[in-house]
């Protein structure tokens, strides 16, 4: 009886999921930033209709527009500038929705799993109906609530309405350094939908809410379809290979033979206190 009452209760789970009335997300997408456009230099970047650095044209009080300039400066003279991703960091939200690498949408019916293989670029969007908790613990993806939408009225969800909230630092925007608020107090909302007559383009509107900015920053990301049957899906190991290293405020680089090199001209060595010094 417990056997035909627990495959009773699966089958009726099971049934419970009407995929058709969810959009076809399958497959892997990588951001739209691959397809090169006209004039814009320096992707990948957060407005990819833009070119990188201050041509994004965030905007940031001049706190924070200080703070980005800065990173660009240090970038220029050979530094990492404000990127967390240096020490392989992850990206975070709304950075991680870039799509570095291709990623995947898996919808269950309470679950939407956003997986990526670019340092950690993992979501998960409650769609349970639930409320937000009293307490969230941060994390660089952040906690999401999503709500299924058919504007059409047709009987089958186009769209995923989604706010982020809850997310810790240090995250900026792109690789330029591209700074978010200190506080961590980002909200993060999405409208993500299948372009009307290709459906191997999907559109993800993003609004940031952020005290480093003067008002909400609103654009539109667009991310493109492996057109293959079954994608390979490659792994990405950020600390393989990295040859970025800070040590005690000061960040430096390993040559290709292992040695600790400057990242700029004039940068001082690590302190040494606590090593035996070496015999002349």
């Amino acid at each position: 009886m417990t056997l035909a009452l627990t495959t009773m209760v699966s089958l009726s789970s099971a049934q419970a999921f009407d995929d058709s009335k969810y959009p076809n997300w399958k497959g892997a997408w990588i951001g739209g930033w691959t397809k090169p456009r006209p004039g814009v230099t320096g992707q990948p970047s957060y407005d990819p209709t833009k070119s990188a650095g201050l041509g994004q044209e965030a905007p940031l009080t001049p706190e924070y527009q200080a703070i980005h300039e800065a990173s660009l400066a240090d970038q220029a003279n050979g530094g990492p500038g404000g990127d967390p991703q240096m020490g392989c960091l992850p990206s975070g939200m709304p950075r991680m929705m870039i799509g570095y690498w291709p990623f995947e949408f898996v919808i269950t019916p309470e679950t939407i799993h956003v997986l990526g293989e670019h340092i950690h670029s993992f979501r998960r969007i409650y769609t349970d109906g639930r409320n937000w908790p009293e307490d969230i613990e941060p994390s660089f993806a952040g906690y999401s609530i999503g709500r299924w939408v058919d504007s059409k009225g047709a009987g089958r969800f186009n769209v995923l309405e989604v706010e982020t909230r809850g997310m810790k630092g240090p995250r900026v925007m792109d690789s330029t350094g591209l700074p978010l608020h200190k506080d961590n107090q980002t909200i993060v909302k999405e409208r993500i939908y299948l372009d009307e007559k290709d459906p191997n383009i999907l559109y993800d509107e993003i609004t940031t809410i952020d005290h480093a900015f003067t008002r909400p920053w609103t654009i539109t990301k667009n991310y493109l379809r492996d057109p293959a049957e079954k994608p390979v899906w490659r792994e990405s190991i950020c600390a393989e290979g990295n040859t970025w290293l800070k040590i005690g405020g000061n960040n430096y680089f390993l040559s290709a033979g292992g040695l600790l090199m400057p990242t700029r001209k004039g940068e001082p060595p690590p302190d040494l206190r606590y090593f035996p010094k070496s015999e002349k």
